[in-house]
């Protein structure tokens, strides 16, 4: 039998209660040494290895040498186990910002941590937003956000508003360098490369004539001169900054 759907008290699913602690183990079940966090786990191992679409309950389930029914006792749908391997990926955020600190400097810091986190775990990029911040480490990475906005005189909302426009930037950066990367390895050329090949295609295709913005970028070089690693990220975070930067300043 299945795990009920939602939990007692909050309206979340057991096993989302149960990873804050505010759920036991099945009082009944199979297999005893079964629990959620070694089911996260085996299903965190196979995003890494296999891919995120290769992530189902019987996979998971036979990975464990236990029966696909034997998870449906701590997870009651796949959905379910998606939101807790993202909260996984997520891991706890970095300490939260000194009482001294910045805001700048401790959102920037945020931005990078939690950059880090998806690119170590590039599968969870893919996983769709179902849901507001609703499990363990995604509510503790919220509260690091928020603190980092604390005295600048920005509204609650405002601040919330801000963590999705940074976290968004974040996610979008991340889930355009895995899906090059990807399209580079399936191509064999490496994303430089890919690039150079990119811009030549261009240059045959378009004309000063129709296309004098292109043309003047090619001519620039600029697409031709393969940036660093973490220019795009550095430039676009730091726009988004100064706009905040801006937005602050209408406040003091």
């Amino acid at each position: 039998m299945a795990t009920e759907r939602n939990g007692g008290g909050t309206g979340l699913p057991t096993s989302i209660e149960a990873a804050w602690g505010l759920r036991e183990r099945p009082a009944k079940g199979p297999r005893p040494g079964l629990t959620l966090t070694r089911i996260v786990d085996a299903a965190v191992k196979l995003a890494a290895s296999d891919g995120l679409g290769a992530v189902s309950m019987s996979r998971v389930a036979a990975d464990l040498g236990v029966s696909t029914m034997s998870l449906y006792r701590y997870v009651s749908a796949k959905d379910e186990l998606l939101l807790l391997m993202e909260d996984a990926a997520y891991g706890s955020p970095p300490p939260g910002p000194g009482p001294d600190e910045h805001w700048r400097t401790g959102l920037t810091g945020w931005a990078w941590a939690l950059r880090a986190a998806l690119i170590r775990n590039p599968w969870a990029v893919r996983i769709p937003i179902s849901t507001p911040p609703c499990t363990p480490n995604s509510v503790a990475w919220m509260e690091h956000g928020l603190a980092c906005l604390r005295g600048t005189g920005l509204g609650e909302g405002e601040k919330i508003s801000i963590l999705m426009l940074v976290s968004g930037f974040v996610r979008n950066e991340v889930r355009l360098a895995v899906d090059l990367q990807d399209a580079a390895e399936r191509s064999g050329n490496s994303p430089e490369q890919s690039m150079m090949a990119w811009a030549r295609l261009l240059e045959k295709l378009t004309d000063a004539e129709r296309y004098p913005a292109v043309t003047a970028a090619l001519r620039a070089g600029e697409l031709y001169t393969p940036g660093g690693p973490d220019d795009e990220f550095v430039f676009g975070l730091d726009r988004i900054l100064d706009g905040v930067e801006a937005l602050v300043t209408t406040r003091n």
